[in-house]
């Protein structure tokens, strides 16, 4: 099922490429019909996944890649309707279908454990999901920050120049992305142990929960992630950053981000997998 919305990404991605070289209307009106589309076909995926699973799946590494490029197509979608400015699709949307090719080639099995099915437990995957959109969503807002920052210094206004918000606008955007990101980050990590602390505490405690402890890779890299966006966010209020210092923050933050969704989901086995 994750291959159709797969192909309706990769469509948008087309339109939208095409639209930010060429800024027709019509064809910048196609790619958002696309990716609304797209958006649609994966919310039907979500959902019955859902309902077969009992639970937001996200136990599976695949399905947690697959629900967490449903969230960041949802949360581009609002920043693009509520600024009316397309010029991020064509960023997001080939890490929108990177992604989405793991679940359409390996779509894995939801586990559907008895305890991963109270409210506790999907609170803490739901908020980790929408932090990692959130802060990918900066990462793509600090990239293009960048390249327009550079196109400005050398003095040659031209193809970014044209085509991307201001310097300003685009730094306000990338630093309410990451404080949206870090408080739903850091409930998601208290309520995650709190989550943890009752699973130990039933009678039958599943082998994965007792082995959760900071040696668990994705516990570690969550809180080198957590730190560093707490600086940046800090960094940003306090110390007066902003700019290309939060640009290049944020592009760190998301390769950690990614290097716990991708790398450490699949390759090191001692990490929890839910």
């Amino acid at each position: 099922m994750n291959a159709v919305p797969l192909a309706l990404y990769a469509v948008a991605l087309v339109a939208y490429l095409w639209h930010f070289v060429r800024r027709q209307p019509a064809v910048g009106r196609t790619a958002t019909t696309m990716l609304v589309a797209g958006v649609l076909a994966h919310t039907f995926v979500v959902g019955m996944q859902t309902m077969d699973a009992g639970h937001v799946p996200v136990i599976d590494a695949s399905s947690a890649i697959s629900t967490f490029v449903w969230l960041l197509a949802l949360s581009y979608l609002y920043l693009e309707m509520t600024t009316d400015e397309r010029a991020m699709g064509a960023f997001i949307l080939p890490l929108l279908v990177a992604l989405q090719c793991i679940p359409a080639i390996d779509p894995g099995i939801e586990d559907r454990a008895e305890m991963l099915r109270g409210p506790l437990f999907g609170i803490h995957v739901s908020s980790l999901l929408f932090a990692y959109a959130s802060f990918a969503l900066a990462c793509v807002i600090g990239v293009t920050y960048v390249l327009l920052f550079k196109e400005i210094k050398a003095k040659h206004l031209g193809f970014f120049y044209s085509r991307l918000p201001s310097l300003q606008v685009l730094d306000t955007m990338n630093q309410r992305a990451i404080a949206f990101g870090w408080v739903f980050l850091t409930i998601g990590m208290v309520v995650g142990a709190i989550w943890a602390n009752q699973a130990r505490g039933d009678s039958a405690v599943d082998p994965r929960v007792q082995a959760m402890s900071l040696q668990d890779p994705k516990i570690a890299v969550a809180l080198v992630c957590w730190a560093v966006y707490s600086f940046e966010a800090f960094a940003a209020r306090r110390l007066g950053w902003g700019g290309r210092r939060t640009a290049y923050l944020s592009a760190v933050g998301f390769a950690i981000v990614l290097l716990n969704l991708v790398p450490i989901s699949y390759l090191l086995p001692n990490s929890h997998n839910f």
